[in-house]
């Protein structure tokens, strides 16, 4: 794709890795990427000094040459960040929203503009090209800014289209999901040092193991339960293992995690929706 002029207002972990993705994939230069915060000079220091990447808190320099401008910051503070972007922004401009559970039609009434907006969920696994993203598009977007989302998320990993109405359980699922695959890594070290193993001895296994799980359930047409099984000898060391999982609801934790998670991104959206609607 062409190189385009991409802003982000916002500059947390998302943004960075996203940033951190695009110019590791060679889509843009780093001078051809600007950032603001909201008050945070130091941070966007520290985002110049690491990508090269241009730092304002000037709303009208931001957005001054952009093609693109990602929404990253929190979504709590959408209104107060997105409102003064309004008298700077023109119907050319592709809006990329990152912020859970905000809906595309509360940003364009806290715009007030028919500007294409598509509302993306990516996870941070981006810095390394490996993010599974959903988008979705809203209803002033052409085929064509689906295809600059689809091409930029492309980039930095695997890219699904979907209705806006399903981004609420893919933020919960994907778009948490490094956070939950990490708590899993935190307990397994955890046992790792309690039945004695060094530490760079089981990092090291258990990253690979987490890995080869990945691959094999990515290269079988098997279902995870099927895989499980064929592991699982019965009076086994598995076996043992999994009995324990099945007597603190292992399973079912997970699910009502993905379950709270979802809810909270419907949450979230409503009571933004009602912020939209006041101002």
């Amino acid at each position: 794709m062409s190189m385009q002029n991409i802003s982000f207002l916002g500059a947390g972990s998302i943004a960075e890795a996203i940033i951190g993705g695009l110019l590791n994939a060679n889509v843009v230069k780093g001078e051809h990427v600007t950032v603001s915060n909201r008050s945070n000079e130091t941070r966007l220091q520290e985002l110049h000094k690491k990508y090269g990447v241009k730092g304002t808190h000037n709303k009208k320099e931001l957005l001054a040459d952009a093609n693109i401008l990602f929404l990253a910051m929190k979504p709590k503070d959408v209104a107060e960040a997105v409102i003064p972007l309004k008298e700077y922004i023109n119907n050319d401009l592709l809006i990329i929203s990152l912020l859970a559970g905000v809906s595309t039609h509360s940003i364009r009434n806290l715009l007030q503009k028919d500007v294409p907006i598509i509302r993306a969920m990516p996870n941070t696994s981006a810095a390394i090209l490996k993010s599974a993203t959903a988008i979705s598009p809203s209803e002033h977007t052409t085929e064509e800014h689906i295809h600059t989302a689809t091409s930029l998320f492309e980039t930095i990993g695997l890219v699904s289209v979907v209705e806006e109405e399903d981004m609420h359980a893919i933020t919960a699922l994907s778009g948490s999901g490094p956070a939950y695959i990490y708590y899993v890594v935190e307990a397994l070290e955890e046992a790792a040092k309690k039945i004695g193993l060094k530490e760079d001895v089981a990092k090291s296994l258990i990253l690979q193991t987490m890995i080869g799980s990945a691959e094999m359930l990515k290269a079988s047409e098997k279902h995870p339960s099927i895989l499980r099984k064929e592991i699982t000898s019965p009076g086994g060391t598995t076996e043992a293992g999994i009995e324990v999982l099945k007597e603190h609801n292992f399973q079912q934790a997970l699910i009502s995690c993905i379950t709270q998670a979802t809810k909270r991104s419907h949450d979230l959206g409503k009571t933004l929706e009602e912020i939209a609607k006041e101002k």
